[in-house]
């Protein structure tokens, strides 16, 4: 049975859902779910796992992301991006390379973030996007993210200035909504903004180097496979024969060199570890003295038949 990870550079117009109903097609599976949602506007790395590969999908959701982007100034959208009706329009030819550089820095760290009230958060059950376009007014409550780096390449005034293009890339925590920080930036300058472009580049330690169109999928699908997987994502450890054994049949072994330190594996963080020839075994969570499997990788099923990246 296929099973691994598909680093996909979703296109322009698609939302997740549709590439996971794609690449169900292409790999002749039902089993195939994706790790954090990219909308349909942005472009780039949107990871989906095949079969067995959909239960490290938990693990990688969490994972800081990377986007480069470009955030308009002077305007004002219903969706925070550009994909939603210009609500206000507020001259940004006032607003100076350093109040720009000003406001990034403001947003930059741990801050508090309100989702754009478009989003798929669920408000009562339902979608927070769905009850917008219904007509009601949404106002979802902040929530912390942080932003690793959020570093301006490049400033275009645009239309004599009357809107200001900022190019962009930023680094930030699961859960970040870069449209929202275009928002913020527009409001913290007193003109508005929003999305006008968005790239995801990174997804953990999945690139976008590593990244394949769909038709390029279409023609060869190109599949990293579980174990290869598993020791860029996880801390790794390296069984014994014995210890294989004991852990393939759910067995506890003796904890991890990283026990009770804060590099111990956990059950929300664990451990890849493999057998002596190198196949995915089990994620290992340590507990006191001995560790533990949190997943239990079948003998002969650690790895896929698709082709390693």
């Amino acid at each position: 049975m296929l099973s691994g990870l598909v680093i996909v550079d979703k296109p322009q117009g698609w939302t997740s859902h549709d590439v996971v109903g794609r690449m169900r097609r292409l790999a002749g599976t039902r089993k195939v779910g994706h790790a954090g949602t990219l909308d349909p506007m942005a472009t780039g790395v949107l990871v989906l796992g095949i079969n067995k590969a959909t239960r490290l999908l938990t693990y990688i959701v969490g994972t800081s992301k990377t986007y480069t982007a470009t955030i308009r100034l002077g305007e004002t959208t219903i969706t925070d991006d550009a994909e939603g009706e210009v609500t206000e329009t507020r001259s940004a030819s006032e607003v100076t390379d350093d109040a720009i550089a000003a406001g990034v820095a403001a947003l930059t760290g741990p801050i508090q973030q309100v989702p754009s009230s478009v989003s798929a958060i669920k408000v009562n059950g339902e979608r927070s996007y769905a009850r917008v376009r219904s007509g009601e007014e949404v106002k979802l409550a902040a929530r912390p993210v942080t932003i690793h780096r959020f570093e301006v390449h490049s400033i275009q005034r645009v239309d004599g200035g009357r809107v200001v293009d900022v190019d962009v890339t930023v680094e930030c925590s699961s859960g970040t909504y870069i449209r929202a920080l275009a928002r913020d930036l527009g409001n913290g300058l007193g003109v508005g903004g929003h999305l006008t472009a968005l790239r995801r580049t990174q997804v953990g330690p999945y690139t976008l180097d590593q990244a394949r169109t769909l038709e390029e999928l279409a023609e060869e699908l190109n599949v990293l496979e579980m174990s290869h997987a598993a020791r860029a994502l996880m801390p790794n450890r390296e069984l014994s024969a014995e210890e294989t054994t004991e852990i393939s049949f759910g067995r506890r072994i003796a904890a991890g060199p990283g026990a009770g330190t804060p590099e111990a594996a956990t059950a929300g963080n664990p451990a890849a570890a493999f057998a002596p020839s190198g196949e995915l075994v089990a994620l290992l969570a340590d507990s006191g003295s001995f560790a533990k499997p949190v997943l239990v990788f079948a003998p002969g099923t650690g790895s896929g038949t698709g082709q390693a990246q």
